[in-house]
């Protein structure tokens, strides 16, 4: 199965159904912490070929999505101070603050602009040396290496208009806080395909070594699902937790190595708050000393205020698939994709955008 529609073929994929439904009646909780997967699964209908005592969770896979309200609120602050340009990835537009989100900023005449690249807000700086630049720095290790690179560039280039505002996370750590939740019964997990690209499989093997539970590392089509979920299912019956990359046409033993070393450069890894969850210990990175000219919490003095969740939305608990969205009482009535309320319904990788889209809640 060297190429893509080979892991689309129906045929491969009923086997596989066919098989999963032989392994196991124990009921078997499989948590995916990837927006791409949450998406596949859906858009193939996947829960709902899988046996009853099957289930699959969504977890906190949604970069947008896991940062904090405060974050936005600096962004929106930032953006209010003349002569700044606010570089931002699209998904963050309307990712609702306390009080504001981007877009409305942007509709009130601030200058926020949507990029592709974190290269791009370097093109930015280098186009308006009159203006500082602020590039909105978030994601999972997927996006994190080329912000180092940005700032390497950035740096030899000897640029003095280009901050970034950062809240790039790790995915190991909410790991080890998820299943450290007695609330959540978690057997197996979906590990990230385009995470695992850049960290290997290493970093995961605490899964197996410390909490017993096999984890797969998996792509987005659908045989590639489905094969990892049968596998988990061997992986459990057998009693024999392990991790196993099924995803080696991309994700290599070591990982992206040149990608790890860029943002060893640049990054250190600090404790950081993921909204609707809390704090959770060495999950995030910050500028470290050699580029923390342009750390914009440090150049602008910003002050990033905690809040105390204040509406019924229900975020945090679907992001540790305590719940579904169908059991927050906005969802699909003031939570909407054209009204969005929590950041889960505005990303279009988050859980409640992707049930709202798909209109499949089993």
């Amino acid at each position: 199965m060297k190429f893509v529609d080979e892991f689309r073929n129906s045929y491969y994929a009923k086997g596989i159904i066919k098989s999963i439904k032989n392994i196991t009646d124990e009921k078997i909780n499989i948590m995916e912490v990837c927006g791409t997967h949450t998406s596949s699964i859906f858009k193939y209908g996947l829960r709902d070929v899988l046996p009853s005592n099957i289930k699959l969770i969504s977890g906190p896979g949604c970069p947008v999505c896991v940062t904090p309200e405060n974050y936005i609120d600096a962004a929106v602050q930032l953006s209010h101070i003349e002569n700044v340009i606010i570089a931002t990835f699209g998904d963050m537009m309307k990712v609702p603050g306390k009080a504001s989100s981007l877009i409305k900023s942007k509709s009130e005449g601030n200058d926020v602009r949507i990029v592709y690249s974190p290269m791009d807000a370097l093109t930015l700086a280098i186009k308006n040396p009159s203006k500082n630049i602020v590039l909105l720095s978030i994601g999972f290790e997927t996006t994190t290496p080329m912000t180092a690179v940005t700032a390497i560039e950035a740096k030899k280039s000897h640029i003095k208009n280009l901050f970034f505002l950062t809240s790039h996370k790790l995915v190991t750590p909410v790991l080890k806080n998820l299943l450290e939740d007695k609330d959540l019964h978690i057997n197996a997990f979906l590990l990230p395909g385009h995470v695992s690209a850049i960290i290997g499989e290493k970093p995961y093997n605490f899964l197996p070594d410390n909490y017993k539970i096999p984890g797969v590392i998996t792509g987005f089509e659908a045989v590639d699902i489905l094969q990892s979920i049968k596998i988990i299912l061997q992986l459990i019956h057998s009693n024999t937790p392990k991790i196993v990359n099924c995803y080696k046409r991309i994700v290599k033993y070591e990982g992206n190595v040149n990608a790890l070393e860029y943002m060893k450069k640049v990054f250190k890894v600090v404790d950081s708050s993921w909204r609707g969850i809390g704090i959770i210990p060495n999950s995030g990175y910050e500028l470290n000393e050699d580029y923390k000219m342009f750390d914009a919490v440090k150049h602008f003095k910003l002050k990033l205020n905690n809040y105390t969740k204040a509406n019924e939305c229900k975020c945090g608990e679907i992001l540790k698939g305590k719940v579904s969205p169908i059991e927050c009482p906005l969802f699909k009535k003031i939570c909407t994709i054209e009204n969005p309320i929590g950041p889960c319904m505005v990303s279009s990788e988050g859980t409640c955008s992707t049930y709202y889209k798909y209109n499949n809640w089993r």
